[in-house]
């Protein structure tokens, strides 16, 4: 079974790939790319906040448990 913070990690980096991939395309970027781009980077933000949750809260669980 995956860890989940192994499975977000692994969309954080496919997702910073795509945009990546996007400022890498020669021309003009359209619309739809663009609204893309920033969905995309609001779901970068999202899973990075969820991973810094995930890491407080193992370390406060460790504190805890230390006690």
């Amino acid at each position: 079974m995956t860890d989940p913070a192994s499975a977000m990690k692994r969309e954080v980096f496919q997702l910073i790939e795509l945009q990546s991939e996007t400022l890498k395309r020669e021309g003009r970027l359209t619309d739809f790319d663009l609204e893309q781009y920033r969905t995309r980077s609001g779901e970068i933000a999202r899973l990075y906040r969820e991973l810094d949750c995930m890491r407080e809260t193992r370390t406060e669980w460790r504190r805890a448990k230390a006690s």
